[in-house]
């Protein structure tokens, strides 16, 4: 039997979802339910600390958890960032499109 959940202790948990949407909370749930937090809740707080930047990318976000709160970041992959550096490029015309 695995040893009762210290709610003062600090817990790290990263879940890959789409930037600004809602995940199902069915994915969620194996995750978080043992830490005592409700998915639905949850889901929504990602999205919403999603939608400006991120909608539409896939992106690692990261919970951390203590005393039934849990804190959203978004974990930077170069993936993700590779759209918006090369929209910041283009927007300042820094970029050079070679000649054939």
């Amino acid at each position: 039997m695995p040893p009762k959940f210290d709610p003062s202790q600090v817990v790290d948990v990263y879940v890959r979802v789409t930037g600004g949407e809602v995940g199902a909370a069915s994915s969620l749930a194996p995750k978080i339910g043992p830490l005592g937090l409700s998915p639905k809740k949850i889901g929504e707080d990602i999205a919403k600390e999603t939608a400006k930047d991120w909608k539409g990318l896939r992106v690692t976000v990261k919970l951390t958890v203590q005393n039934r709160q849990a804190k959203v970041s978004v974990v930077p992959s170069a993936a993700a960032l590779d759209p918006k550096d090369l929209q910041q490029e283009i927007a300042d015309g820094d970029v050079e499109i070679p000649q054939d």
